[in-house]
């Protein structure tokens, strides 16, 4: 295995990062939402979405129960297979990036060394880390799909906030707090942060 890896040698494109920014006219960011499940990380990543594609950035959502879909259907919800998940998330992530769009990421992504792993990975400059707090109480009522009802029963094994373990970013970008603010608040918020640093 070793020796295959050796002959592995990456091409150097003569298109690069900065040409498509300037083609795009803003800057390639991951906006990486994080947070338990129900606590708002994807209504915030659509409605973000939506504001700046209207205002011509040019986007891409990567959210948790879509790859898991495709991408990542080979795995479970053991801890091994929750970083293999955000391993490769990371590396379409950075690819992403490259081709100049402001990726906007949608996962629990539970540990925090996962997530300081795809910080480095993508560049810190390059990541924006959100933390969607909510508490667990309230992502239950919410619910809408029924997987804390499932966790609590047993039927889903490793389930975050119920008998796996959601460690909280200790120093985000950002942090917007779903149960005592409005989506339009929210979306304010993340709004009046993250359009600046897509400016060329």
């Amino acid at each position: 295995m070793a020796h295959y890896k050796e002959n592995i040698i990456p091409h150097k494109h003569k298109l690069t990062r900065l040409d498509r920014n300037i083609r795009l006219n803003h800057l390639s960011k991951v906006i990486w939402f994080t947070g338990l499940s129900g606590s708002g990380k994807s209504t915030l990543a659509n409605v973000l979405e939506l504001n700046l594609s209207k205002k011509g950035y040019n986007t891409y959502i990567l959210d948790g129960d879509n790859i898991r879909k495709g991408l990542t259907n080979d795995l479970d919800f053991s801890d091994a297979s929750r970083k293999e998940n955000i391993r490769r998330i990371g590396e379409v992530t950075k690819l992403f990036i490259d081709a100049g769009l402001v990726v906007l990421t949608a996962f629990i992504s539970p540990f925090k060394n996962d997530r300081l792993w795809i910080r480095e990975l993508v560049g810190v400059e390059n990541f924006i880390e959100v933390y969607v707090n909510c508490s667990l109480e309230k992502c239950e009522k919410r619910d809408a799909k029924g997987l804390y009802q499932k966790a609590r029963k047993g039927v889903i094994k490793n389930f975050t906030g119920i008998d796996s373990p959601f460690e909280i970013p200790l120093t985000p970008n950002l942090v917007i707090d779903t149960e005592k603010n409005s989506l339009e608040n929210s979306l304010k918020v993340l709004v009046e942060y993250i359009e600046p640093k897509l400016k060329l």
